[in-house]
């Protein structure tokens, strides 16, 4: 892995991706060249450092899941920090975005799904993850995760190519909901975050969440929501392009991109991910925790009928929570968290609330919630009717 520290790093300032033949390139900008004499001290850095002391530390694998779910995990640790062992296997996979028009995008995904899946440990645990290229890729790809620390968060170890593995130890020091996203280098760095490659990591106190006169907060379930902003270039008549392999849409996706104007803001990788028989299920009197994660644009969820009862806005679990809001702010590149209680039954629609994204760009999901109607909550007293004259 010490080996791979150059060239990988190297491609970050190059921003070489595919495996087949590239389409046609702009240029980055010169900000995000990094100078090759700083590279090269820290890949000896790298190699001259002494091993990692990880003796009795217990070894435990987790088992990803797709999202919205998470996987199994304890709210509290027990025991001593662990190494937890994790796998993901890049698939790069045709996805229809929008059923309605057919707009589609070659997405790049780690274990299939936009967003990645949700890794959980607790502060002080090791992340040990096992990437995979799979040579039926056509690109380079690694891993940069937010709550780490050294290498370009990780990227500048992990590049591998079609055929390739790494593996990749990380320390988690910091506790809270972090982003993780594809960082090749270049241009293919915003282009391999907005075509799904991005994630995120819960990273939990060992004694559980707390609210701010430290009492413990736990949780029946988690709902893990990742909003991906797609920019799918289109033709003259405003159709959505077609495209026959990963990659073959660079130069126009780019274009695209420049606008900075989304052509899509969905939830969970597609418009209706997460509504209609995929919504999100719950019950009266259950705690959801709701962790958003939004690894390129701001963005503003809400919970209609609903509050962030406990919200951890920027992610962080060192710092006491924020009580009773009706709408929380996830700034780019981030992600956040948000506890709420469910009172009443029904269907409660959780959205971005810049409203055009939620209703015209598909940033919308839905939870339904079965249990009792309490009417001192809330009550009809009158049905719509006419008026009198």
């Amino acid at each position: 892995m010490k080996g791979t520290a150059l060239a990988g790093a190297a491609a970050l300032a190059g921003g070489a991706a595919l495996g087949a033949t590239a389409p046609r390139r702009l240029a980055a900008p010169a900000t995000l060249q990094i100078d090759p004499n700083v590279v090269k001290a820290q890949a000896n850095a790298i190699v001259a450092a002494a091993p990692a002391d990880l003796s009795g530390y217990e070894r435990v694998k987790q088992r990803m899941v797709a999202p919205p779910f998470a996987p199994a995990h304890e709210q509290v640790a027990t025991g001593a920090p662990k190494i937890v062992e994790v796998e993901f296997s890049i698939r790069e996979r045709l996805m229809v975005v929008d059923e309605d028009t057919g707009a589609s995008i070659w997405a790049l995904t780690y274990n299939g799904s936009v967003p990645g899946p949700l890794i959980i440990v607790h502060q002080n645990d090791y992340v040990e993850i096992t990437l995979k290229n799979p040579g039926n890729n056509l690109m380079e790809h690694n891993i940069d995760f937010h709550a780490s620390t050294g290498a370009l968060g990780g990227g500048g170890l992990t590049h591998i190519y079609p055929g390739e593995q790494t593996v990749l130890r990380w320390k988690a020091t910091k506790p809270g909901v972090f982003t993780y996203h594809c960082a090749p280098g270049g241009a293919m760095i915003p282009y391999h975050v907005c075509h799904g490659m991005n994630g995120s990591v819960m990273v939990l106190p060992r004694d559980g969440l707390k609210d701010g006169e430290g009492n413990a907060l736990p949780y029946d379930q988690i709902a893990y929501i990742g909003e991906q902003d797609y920019y799918l270039p289109r033709n003259e008549r405003g159709d959505f392009l077609q495209y026959s392999s990963p990659g073959e849409d660079y130069a126009d996706s780019l274009e695209a991109m420049r606008t900075l104007t989304p052509t899509h803001s969905v939830f969970n990788g597609a418009v209706g991910a997460l509504t209609g028989s995929k919504a999100i299920r719950s019950e009266v009197g259950k705690t959801v925790l709701m962790i958003h994660n939004q690894a390129n644009r701001d963005t503003r969820p809400h919970l209609i009928g609903g509050h962030g009862n406990f919200v951890w806005e920027a992610g962080s679990f060192s710092d006491a929570p924020q009580t009773g809001l009706e709408t929380w702010f996830i700034r780019g590149g981030s992600a956040g968290a948000a506890m709420y209680t469910f009172e009443q039954p029904g269907v409660y629609a959780y959205v971005n609330h810049n409203l055009i994204e939620a209703a015209l760009l598909g940033a919308t999901a839905h939870f339904v919630v079965d249990g009792e109607w309490n009417n001192a909550l809330m009550e009809q007293v009158m049905e719509p009717s006419v008026m009198d004259a």
